[in-house]
This record gives C-alpha cells, sequence and structure tokens, in this order.
C-alpha cells in the first residue's frame, strides 16, 4: 500500500494468534497498534475530523480541543499535523509521558490538569476545563469523543469490517470500554450484521461506567470517572470489571509468554477472557481488540518500582486473574 496521508496508514487487518493462551478455545488480537498513531483511536480522530469538517464546522480561524487520557490525542496530533490544524489537547498527570512528548513533538499544545474530580479521577476536571474555555473562546472547537456519534460510527463501519473481512466471525469479542465508542460501534455492527457474536464489555474495576463505585485508578485508556454519553446498556453484550493487578499481571505474561508488549487495555481484555473462561464454550473462537502497543508503557505498568509502589508487590507475581463483576441483564 502506498499512501499520501501518513493517517491513512491503518492496522486493520493485522490478527495474531496466542497458541496455548486458554485450551480449549482459541484466543486471537487485533492488533490495532501498528499504524503511525501507535492505537485504534486513529479511526476515530478521522471520523470525528471529517464530520467537523463535512459540517463547515473547521476553519483556519477554528482551534479545535479535546480531552484525552493519550491515544486520541496522539491521533489527532498525527491528523492535525497533516492538515495544518491548531489543536489543544488536555490530558492528566496517568498519561503516558512518552505519548505527552510525542504529541508535542507533532506541534500540538498540551495542557494537563492535576485536581482530581468527586469521582477520584482527572476526566470531569478536563472536561471541565474545556467547557470553561469553549465558553469564553469562540475559535474552540471541542469534538467531544465522550458524545460524538462519528465515535461510535468509526467502528460499525471500519472496525466491525475489518473484523468479519480478515478474522470472520468471532463467537466472543472482547472490547475495552473508556470513551466506548469502540464498544458501541462494535454492538452496533454485530447487530446490524446480525452475527451470532457475544461481545463483552470490560472495564476497570474503579471505573463508574457500568454502576460501580468510583475508586483510584492509575492505567490510562480504560474506566472512566463519569459515565460516557456514548454508553448504552441495552442488554445485549456482556459486562465485566477488571482489577488493575490482573491487567498487569497479564500484560507481563504475555510479554514474556509470547515476545508481545501490550498496552493495559488489551492486558485488561485477556484477563477478562481468563476470568470467564470456564463461560467459553470448547473450539470457540475468541477475538480480543487490542488498542494499542506497550511501548508507551514501559515507565509504568511494565516498572517493577512503579507497579509496587502503586498496586503492591502482589501485581508483580504472575496469578490466575480474578472474576470480579459480570453483569448481564436479560
Amino acid at each position: 500500500m502506498i499512501a499520501s496521508r501518513v493517517y491513512d496508514l491503518g492496522s486493520g487487518d493485522h490478527f495474531l494468534e496466542l497458541p496455548g493462551f486458554l485450551p480449549p478455545f482459541g484466543t486471537f488480537l487485533k492488533l490495532e497498534g501498528l499504524n503511525p498513531a501507535g492505537s485504534i483511536k486513529i479511526k476515530t480522530a478521522r471520523k470525528m475530523i471529517a464530520s467537523a469538517e463535512a459540517q463547515g464546522l473547521v476553519s483556519p480561524d477554528v482551534e479545535l480541543i479535546e480531552s484525552t487520557s493519550g491515544n486520541l490525542g496522539l491521533a489527532l496530533a498525527v491528523i492535525c499535523a497533516a492538515k495544518g490544524y491548531r489543536i489543544t489537547l488536555v490530558t492528566d498527570p496517568n498519561a503516558n509521558a512518552r505519548t505527552l512528548r510525542h504529541i508535542r513533538a507533532l506541534g500540538a499544545t498540551v495542557v494537563v490538569v492535576d485536581r482530581r474530580d468527586r469521582a477520584g479521577g482527572y476526566l470531569q476536571t478536563r472536561i471541565d476545563y474545556i467547557r470553561a474555555r469553549v465558553a469564553t473562546e469562540p475559535h474552540l472547537l471541542w469534538l467531544n469523543q465522550y458524545a460524538n456519534p462519528a465515535n461510535p460510527a468509526a467502528h460499525r463501519v471500519h472496525t466491525m469490517t475489518e473484523i468479519v473481512t480478515g478474522f470472520g466471525t468471532p463467537d466472543w469479542l472482547f472490547v475495552g470500554t473508556g470513551t466506548c465508542g469502540t464498544l458501541m460501534g462494535c454492538v452496533q455492527g454485530v447487530r446490524e450484521q446480525g452475527l451470532p457474536t457475544t461481545v463483552v464489555a470490560v472495564d476497570a474495576v474503579g471505573s463508574v461506567t457500568f454502576g460501580g463505585a468510583p475508586a483510584r485508578r492509575w492505567i490510562p485508556g480504560i474506566g472512566a470517572s463519569r459515565a460516557p454519553e456514548l454508553f448504552a446498556d441495552d442488554g445485549s453484550f456482556r459486562k465485566t470489571a477488571v482489577q488493575e493487578v490482573d491487567t498487569v499481571r497479564m500484560c507481563r505474561r504475555v510479554a514474556r509468554r509470547y515476545g508481545l508488549l501490550l498496552g493495559g487495555s488489551s492486558g485488561s481484555a485477556l484477563a477478562a477472557v481468563a476470568a470467564m473462561r470456564n463461560e467459553i464454550p470448547a473450539g470457540s473462537r475468541v477475538l480480543v481488540i487490542s488498542p494499542d502497543m506497550g511501548d508507551g508503557y514501559l515507565d509504568t505498568i511494565y516498572d517493577d518500582a512503579w507497579v509496587a509502589e502503586r498496586l503492591g508487590p502482589a501485581a508483580l507475581t504472575q496469578d490466575r486473574p480474578t472474576r470480579v463483576h459480570d453483569s448481564v441483564r436479560v
């Protein structure tokens, strides 16, 4: 493939089997981290900007602004650099330092808020900052990934098409939840295509998206301290939550067994597969969406001192993940 724009270099056709991961069913990864933006968020960013352009909302006088835990910000910075748009990205101390350096290198402005919101996270603080600026600076355009219908549309159209075309129909599909754009897009795609796939939404313990109690979390990219507007629980998918200690253990297990460095969302989704292993029939084809790779987590998930300080020494062991929460409406 020869592309004329860097953001058109996607990674939608990369699928990897993890042999012997959890017999007697097959576990596969959809590797989304092999594009220049480094994550699945390139599809979200591309769709949101294209939607704003189609509505005539972008002009040389307009500056984009968005809240991000890291990956979407990098994807937006890539596209804005290529298109000549100005953008400010609002993040928090949990964002990967390497990702923020990458974003700044692309010419984007980065604002880091450090006041926790009432749920113990930073998301509401980031959003409050953006709302205050948009209210007084008319040249700012907030893309708002949490409520923008272009977010799930990117995955309903592109991600699900890539899965069906390149992988076939999975029996089970595990998807991490952050803004819930990938999740809701996949759920819509499964429903529209009439697929028999069981979709499992994977969240972090301490996130409030599924109605759980808020608690401090350390790993970015999964979970939220306020329920995203895009999330709609219509009973058509399963829900489960994973402890961050199990996320870390799984990421390290995969790195040492398969030579593959994955990000936190991927580790969480694989930990959910392990926790639900007794419910998955033999012979099933289980597909896990892996949003990014693990190079941005070398100073966190893969750093012994960081893990021990925040999650305790037990997180450095390789114990089997524990089922924490699972619910489904009938």
